[in-house]
């Protein structure tokens, strides 16, 4: 996905991150990253990290959002 949106491989972007919390082996950390564009664009990541006792990452889940975009899904009754 992250491939098809963007425009090629030099395509400039910043991205900060922020540990939100650590439990054990498990990480949960905020990302915010912004291309230049045009036009330029800007979306949060929540990263699940899990790690292993070597400390490699063995587990990866990405919850991506896009502040400018509206929300698609139905809507609770």
């Amino acid at each position: 996905m992250w491939e098809r949106e963007r425009t090629g491989p030099d395509e400039p972007f910043t991205m900060e991150s922020e540990i939100v919390a650590v439990d054990g082996d498990t990480a949960v950390i905020r990302v915010e990253v912004r291309y230049d564009g045009p036009p330029p664009q800007e979306y949060r990541d929540l990263w699940i990290l899990a790690f292993d006792k070597a400390g490699r990452c063995r587990w990866f889940e990405e919850w991506p959002f896009w502040p400018d975009r509206e929300r698609v899904g139905s809507e609770p009754s």
